[in-house]
């Protein structure tokens, strides 16, 4: 097979002609950087040459400081478009690619994160990859270790003397994957094909199991779980909290004491994560995870999946305390996704901000947090002397700075303040010998001199303005939720403006399907599973805080969908990419739950509700075949699988449905029971009192011969109803 090395190709950037900020970004860069295409990859096939892949995000900040250091650089640059065919891909348009080769990488080295860099031969097959490497001119690279530039070196090398031993290298790297990835594979019975009227449920003290693998891993200090760098795992934090508000018969599997102790570890992490600097104490919205245990320096990034994670969180939160602090915080995250920038005018919610920004219009270097952080010199210029003193002891903001230097590795934080509060009001009160009332109002006037002008004179960091489908669906649950709980219409009116974005801009209306990214116009990716799977759960979220059923005759639809794409007849749940996607060398299930919820953990709970609403049997045994198809998994790592808990409960209980006909008192008691209490495992629906039920009645067998005019509650199980009284409502949720 002829070498690489006598092959000679004219290699252009073509970053230009992408619609995504990330991979636009890189369109000066020295690197003739290519788009992952069919054509690209039969250029690669062609020329016999190597792709180097390079996958990463706008907000990342260590993509930028890689493309500064290296893909700037006029030898590295050389190198790469010398020896290889280098590709940019932003994982927000192609999270299946993502997944691939970053399971390769973290099987290889243990490890995983963005820049997600990887060689691949001609054939797809990855043989080495690494995360961040250091430019050749780089401080990191002259402290040792391999840079970049000695990384090239070597595997144009490699290929070039021995392409036979990593070209088999990589086919034996792939069957290993494809062992990797039998996730949702192993489960159930019959050869893995769990035969109708089979499927045996898990049993619920799974559920104790996961509680007790948290526990071990909490921090009684500060929060959270494990050590630095600390995330806020909101699909943990919700599974935990929920364990207290199931029914007696799982609380008793669980443990009343159990289920106490994990509200408080949740209770704990959640309000030192609304003091610490993870949130934007200034402003609005939660940052992508903490550098620091103790949640005061956060790396500066602002995702859309992040805050639309932590709002229904922070709302069961509330709902089950009534803790202002937690209540101010469900607002602000919602103000966050539905306020300029993140507020498209379409309706739809953009993807993220960056963490680097210009610390004022005339700089010329980016630094990260600039835009969020302060100097006790800002504090004095900006506040009066007496709103200066009580805002810094507030927030923690010292004359040297408050940022331990090894939490800046960088050194762009030497001398700035992150925002951290420090006392609870009383407390700091007392100590400055003011009353509450006169505290609270300097650090209200404080907060919003400080907010103006960071507006005025600080260039906001920029705005990835992609609309992407999974994310906009969280965000369209939470919304609505919240919508519901707070009393606040905004949000569902928000919550339907976005899907209303989708649906006019992502939807194709003859084929039923999805697309996965609007900038600029629709992108050609098709939607994954997870679009399909976020999008039903926030409209079924939507359905129930409004019970206009054109919101569930759209789940319906994509839930169809949905089955027909990604569905695995023979060992069930659902696969993340469609059976025709042409450049995925394996094709897997995702189950667990990371930055994200998991697909087949949201999956199974779509099922199991639509099943409920509409009375859908076959939604109900796919749901628990869902469920079966991971249970090898859920079975040996039961803390890794929070997302699929609920289901693994109404699998074994089942889901119970209250349906409230008419208008009348104790129907509209029920609904804000619903509305104040955290309920796993109900769902709710209307018939009449206004509500659009035309479609569900048709839909639901149960509800044809309702018009709504005779005023009654009723609660559902297995196909089953039964007349409630007003006086049961109370106990209902």
């Amino acid at each position: 097979m002829e070498s690489s090395a006598n092959r000679v190709v004219s290699l252009e950037n073509r970053c230009g002609e992408s619609k995504s900020p990330y991979v636009r970004s890189h369109m000066d860069n020295p690197t003739a950087w290519q788009l992952w295409t069919p054509e690209t990859l039969e250029l690669a096939r062609q020329t016999n040459r190597l792709l180097f892949v390079s996958i990463g995000y706008s907000a990342c900040h260590w993509c930028h400081v890689m493309a500064h250091e290296s893909f700037d650089d006029p030898r590295i640059a050389q190198l790469l478009n010398e020896h290889f065919i280098p590709i940019k891909i932003d994982r927000e348009e192609r999270p299946d690619i993502d997944r691939q080769y970053m399971d390769f990488l973290q099987a290889t080295s243990g490890g995983g994160g963005w820049p997600l860099n990887v060689f691949v031969t001609p054939e797809l097959e990855p043989i080495f990859g690494g995360t961040y490497w250091p430019g050749p001119k780089s401080e990191r690279a002259r402290m040792g270790g391999a840079n970049f530039e000695q990384i090239l070196q070597k595997v144009a090398l490699a290929w070039k003397e021995q392409e036979e031993r990593v070209r088999e290298s990589g086919k034996n790297v792939i069957e290993q994957l494809r062992e990797f990835a039998q996730e949702g594979s192993l489960g159930g019975r019959a050869g893995g094909k769990v035969s109708d009227g089979e499927q045996e449920s898990l049993e619920l003290d799974l559920l104790e199991e996961s509680y007790q693998f948290y526990k071990g891993r909490f921090d009684s200090v500060y929060g959270g779980f494990g050590s630095a760098p600390k995330f806020p795992t909101p699909a943990h934090l919700k599974h935990l909290l929920r364990l207290g508000s199931y029914c007696p018969e799982v609380r008793e599997v669980v443990g009343e004491d159990e289920c106490e102790t994990a509200h408080n570890m949740v209770m704990k992490t959640l309000e030192a994560m609304a003091k610490g600097g993870i949130k934007d104490q200034i402003g609005h919205g939660f940052a992508r995870y903490s550098v620091t245990r103790d949640w005061s320096v956060p790396h500066f990034e602002k995702m859309l999946y992040d805050n639309a994670q932590l709002l229904p969180v922070y709302l069961d939160a509330y709902l089950a305390t009534k803790s202002p602090l937690l209540l101010d915080a469900a607002h602000d995250i919602a103000a966050y996704m539905t306020t300029a920038p993140m507020i498209s005018d379409l309706g739809g919610i953009h993807a993220a901000e960056d963490a680097d920004s210009l610390a004022t219009a005339i700089d010329h270097h980016k630094r990260e947090g600039a835009y969020y952080v302060w100097t006790t010199d800002e504090f004095t210029q900006v506040l009066t002397e007496q709103e200066a003193k009580i805002c810094a002891k507030y927030w923690n903001v010292k004359p040297q700075g408050n940022v331990d230097k090894r939490a800046d590795i960088q050194g762009e934080l030497v001398g700035q303040n992150t925002l951290c509060v420090k006392y609870d009001i009383p407390d700091l009160a007392r100590e400055v010998g003011m009353s509450e009332e006169d505290v609270k109002g300097l650090l209200q006037e404080g907060r919003q001199k400080l907010l103006a002008y960071r507006e005025e004179n600080r260039p906001r960091p920029a705005l990835d303005d992609k609309i992407v489908t999974s994310w906009n669906g969280m965000a369209i649950g939470g919304l609505a939720r919240a919508g519901a709980s707070l009393q606040t219409p905004s949000y569902i009116s928000a919550a339907e403006k976005a899907v209303g974005c989708i649906r006019n801009n992502l939807f194709d209306e003859d084929s039923g399907t999805l697309r996965r990214v609007y900038r600029e116009g629709p992108g050609e990716t098709p939607g994954f599973a997870d679009d399909y799977a976020f999008l039903i759960s926030g409209l079924i979220d939507l359905y129930e805080a409004t019970f206009d059923s054109k919101w569930l005759e759209f789940a319906d639809r994509l839930q169809n969908t949905q089955v027909k794409l990604f569905w695995d007849d023979q060992k069930h749940a659902f696969f993340s990419t469609s059976a025709n996607q042409p450049d995925i060398l394996i094709r897997s299930k995702d189950g667990m739950d990371n930055a994200e919820p998991s697909t087949n953990g949201v999956s199974a709970n779509n099922l199991f509700r639509l099943g409920s609403l509409l009375n859908d049997e076959e939604y109900e045994k796919m749901a628990k075949q869902t469920v079966g198809a991971f249970e090898v998994e859920i079975g040996q790592h039961p803390g890794l699988f929070s997302g699929m808990m609920p289901s693994v409960v109404s699998a074994k209980i089942g889901v119970k449905g209250v349906m409230v006909v008419g208008d009348n008192e104790a129907a509209n008691a029920a609904i804000k029971k619903f509305n104040d209490s955290v309920t796993p495992n109900h769902t709710i629906l209307r018939v009449g009192g206004g509500a659009n039920s035309d479609w569900l009645r048709k839909r639901n067998e149960l509800l044809k011969d309702l018009d709504g005019s005779q005023p009654m509650l009723q609660l559902c199980e297995g196909g089953v109803c039964k007349l409630l009284e007003g006086k049961d409502v109370e106990s209902l949720f």
